[in-house]
């Protein structure tokens, strides 16, 4: 069922739902737009959305203007002070990280709250385009991959940013830098270069402790670990496979578990409550929600409403069971839901 659809001003390449318990209903949405020139200039902006699945509103409520972004994530809620201010971050071409605070107020005294975005903290981190980003699960560090091959762990502390450390560790870009959920010294990458690798961050620079380069034929896209399986972890690539790992043997595939997708996985996301359950952006196949038990994976329900690049995907938190997607050149950004009997 579709809930809304807007287009926005430039390409569009991810969506995330903040989930902090009282914004479940806030979607930011980000941009990149490539102007053509000597050098080129890159632009992009933030767009944030407050969506409301069951009465079918999805509503713009703020426009950010910044750098062309590749990736944005909101900090994990955190247990010992859950009802601080979300966080969301930003990767930009700029070379940049750029954190924002979500900021609630009341209108003309009502008491109807308006959800903005105030940057925080900035900071240029390297001369090279910063493509994709991630939190650990203390929201204190971050985790930056660039376009000439390197990592950057970034801390966050007093709204100040700060590079711990950048190492270098594929030969081309690196799409995907994830930290363990389970483990926070440990984070993934994946790159164009086809080596899936993990880094231990107890030491500066960090250590290598596996990698795998036999698997992937093609440009790794995204790393996704499981929140409900410490050895669960998933991979998407260009060759359009989604492939189950377990960490204990990163030697080859679970079973040699992939299911292709018929497009390739730029981005996965675990359902925050239901284990087993992704959704998946296939670039030039749509989205596509897979369960996966043991040595089995199945789709189980496409989504092919968008004209272009299928890029960011998320689920909403709370009770709605609503999804955002948006894809690349239409600029498009659409909530929709998946049928109930896939959650069973």
């Amino acid at each position: 069922m579709d809930v809304g659809h807007c287009i926005l001003d430039g390409n569009t390449d991810a969506v995330e739902f903040c989930p902090h318990d009282s914004f479940h209903n806030v979607l930011a949405a980000s941009t990149y737009v490539l102007q053509e020139g000597d050098p080129p200039s890159r632009s992009g902006c933030i767009t944030l959305f407050d969506v409301d699945a069951e009465n079918g509103r999805l509503e713009l409520v703020q426009k950010v203007e910044t750098g062309g972004i590749f990736d944005i994530k909101w900090a994990p809620v955190l247990s010992e002070n859950p009802a601080g201010p979300p966080l969301l971050a930003q990767a930009d071409a700029d070379g940049c990280v750029k954190v924002y605070s979500l900021q609630t107020s009341d209108s003309d005294g009502s008491r109807i709250r308006n959800n903005t975005l105030k940057e925080v903290s900035g900071k240029c981190i390297s001369s090279s385009m910063c493509l994709c980003i991630d939190w650990n699960q203390s929201a204190t560090s971050m985790a930056v991959g660039h376009s000439n091959g390197s990592i950057s762990i970034v801390s966050l502390n007093e709204s100040e940013i700060n590079l711990l450390q950048e190492f270098h560790a594929h030969d081309f870009e690196v799409w995907a830098a994830s930290f363990d959920i389970q483990q926070p010294k440990l984070v993934y990458t994946g790159s164009d270069d086809c080596k899936f690798t993990g880094w231990d961050l107890r030491d500066n620079p960090s250590n290598l402790v596996f990698q795998n380069k036999k698997t992937h034929k093609m440009g790794i896209c995204c790393i996704a670990k499981s929140p409900f399986d410490q050895n669960t972890l998933l991979t998407g690539s260009y060759e359009e496979c989604l492939r189950i790992w377990d960490v204990r043997n990163i030697s080859m595939p679970v079973c040699e578990s992939s299911i292709s997708l018929g497009g390739g996985v730029w981005r996965i996301k675990h359902h925050p409550i239901k284990s087993g359950l992704v959704l998946s952006a296939c670039m030039h196949n749509g989205f596509a929600v897979v369960k996966f038990e043991g040595g089995e994976i199945r789709v189980v329900e496409r989504y092919n409403k968008h004209g272009s690049l299928a890029y960011g995907a998320d689920w909403q938190r709370g009770e709605s069971r609503a999804v955002a997607t948006c894809s690349f050149y239409d600029r498009l950004v659409r909530v929709w839901k998946p049928k109930g009997d896939i959650f069973l």
